[in-house]
């Protein structure tokens, strides 16, 4: 003589970064197979999609006792929790399953939708619209405002790079996509040109399309300057430049302005004579020209540099 089955107990989660009602297959089959499917939230954005499809859907709360005893008969029951989930349910089928006076139910935690990479970005985006409506502060802010603090995180973040700080690096990046999300919530309030984060994610999807047609089109790069070649040529036709210094910066530190200017001479394959003059200036851009076509960065050269005279004046002082 056999025992009865205990049953089983199929909890069903959703991510809520993912559409309602785009469950996956094994979620359906499995709310179609169930013998009762049980909801403790009235109002679970699933419950429309899954009435709609056929699926009687009884609202209960029950507590761990009243789901095993519901599964008895070997019947199988699916619980629909609410996005917070239910502590003192699954506390409780962890309990009963400890005493050893209960023939548990089978438990499946049965996905019923998966988060695609990026979909936290949905949760900054989210998180972002509500600070910049309630908070005192955020609400008041404007693009000219917080102009500053892009630079400062560019360079906290280019500070943990060159520490190699893996945590500090996730964290900087982090901040510098703050300002991102931040200069884009903005620009939705716009009278006159508003654009959203999704605009600016959509444009700059586009334009890495566009720009490697080596790895979406038909196009063949074999080397990273036949890349380069192809980029310059490509923002000069899309921004209709007369001339390779068009779009540099002349705000950026002077270094990296006389490396990037030389950078754009020996790619276009100019023969521009660097200015002949007299003074410091002269010599650190022959410097700087010099670095940029030996491959090396001259800002990240003098920071090392910098960082190691700092470290001098700080043993001189007696500090370690």
């Amino acid at each position: 003589m056999t025992s009865e089955s205990p049953g089983r107990i199929v909890l069903l989660t959703a991510s809520h970064r993912v559409a309602p009602g785009l469950l996956s297959w094994p979620a359906w089959q499995a709310l179609g197979a169930a013998d009762r499917v049980l909801c403790p939230d009235e109002d679970h954005p699933q419950l429309p999609y899954l009435r709609e499809a056929g699926v009687a859907v009884e609202h209960a709360r029950p507590t761990a006792e009243e789901l095993v005893e519901a599964c008895a008969g070997g019947r199988t029951v699916l619980l629909l929790p609410s996005g917070e989930g239910d502590r003192a349910l699954t506390d409780g089928l962890a309990r009963l399953a400890g005493s050893g006076r209960v023939s548990m139910p089978d438990l499946e935690l049965l996905p019923g939708s998966y988060d695609l990479p990026g979909a936290r970005l949905l949760d900054l985006v989210q998180i972002m619209d509500r600070v910049r409506r309630e908070c005192p502060w955020t609400s008041r802010q404007t693009h000219r405002g917080l102009a500053k603090y892009a630079i400062e995180e560019a360079y906290e973040l280019v500070e943990a790079i060159e520490e190699g700080d893996r945590g500090e690096l996730r964290e900087e990046l982090g901040d510098v996509l703050l300002q991102v999300v931040f200069h884009a919530r903005i620009a939705e309030e716009d009278p006159e040109e508003p654009f959203s984060v999704d605009d600016v994610a959509g444009a700059l999807a586009d334009k890495l399309i566009h720009r490697h047609p080596h790895v979406f089109g038909d196009a063949t790069a074999l080397t990273p300057e036949d890349v380069q070649e192809h980029w310059q040529r490509t923002k000069a036709i899309e921004k209709q430049r007369e001339s390779v210094t068009d779009g540099v910066p002349l705000g950026q530190p002077g270094l990296a302005l006389a490396a990037k200017l030389a950078g754009r001479v020996r790619t276009a394959g100019l023969d521009v004579k660097l200015p002949a003059g007299e003074g410091i200036g002269y010599e650190l851009l022959a410097l700087a020209a010099r670095a940029e076509a030996s491959g090396v960065d001259p800002e990240a050269a003098l920071r090392a540099a910098a960082k190691t005279y700092r470290d001098a004046i700080r043993a001189a002082e007696g500090l370690a």
